[in-house]
């Protein structure tokens, strides 16, 4: 490993208790959105809010331990601090244009897990763990594409919930590997 390589690596490492921290709130915010009831919608919207401009600074972070597709990073950052900005705005509107949207948002996002969990493979230890979230989400977008509002609405709630869970586990497993990686290069 080369000097530079070594330092940026005790940087990133250095930095493992931030995504401890930040997996540790997405638990707690996964209990708060699965305890809400279908007809607190305004409330549901705001906290949409909460989490898309949480997923939009979490991707800032990312930027920084990551060696490749930074732009990404920062694209999906800019799209998701947006997002929660126009959803404080408008958190009925946001509750419903989601609604309206989940099928195709959870067609993607599960098509793009899975691609990250193959390409990973060689790397991540537990990319199967992305692999099956990824399928799950699929699922849930042929699920979400009925016609139906209320199943719909059902769906945001439990989508909403266990997504923040689901990065949660991401975060921390991600915090736990930073510091593994620091310790070993501590010890070379």
């Amino acid at each position: 490993m080369m000097p530079d390589e070594r330092v940026a690596m005790k940087q990133a490492a250095g930095m493992w208790w931030l995504f401890l921290v930040t997996g540790i709130l997405w638990f707690l915010v996964s209990l708060i959105v699965l305890r809400f009831n279908i007809t607190s919608i305004a409330a549901v919207g705001a906290l949409l809010g909460v989490i898309f401009l949480m997923v939009g600074v979490n991707e800032f972070l990312i930027v920084g331990t990551v060696s490749g597709w930074k732009w990404l990073h920062v694209l999906l950052g800019i799209l998701f601090v947006a997002g929660g900005i126009w959803a404080f705005v408008h958190p009925i509107g946001a509750f419903y244009e989601l609604a309206a949207l989940l099928g195709f948002l959870l067609l993607f996002k599960g098509s793009f897990d899975i691609v990250v969990a193959v390409m990973t493979k060689e790397t991540n230890d537990l990319w199967w763990l992305g692999l099956v979230v990824g399928i799950l989400e699929l699922l849930l977008a042929f699920w979400a594409s009925q016609q139906y509002f209320a199943p719909r609405a059902a769906l945001i709630l439990i989508w909403v919930g266990f997504a923040t869970m689901f990065r949660g586990i991401g975060e921390i497993v991600l915090a736990f590997q930073l510091h593994k990686a620091g310790k070993q290069v501590a010890s070379v």
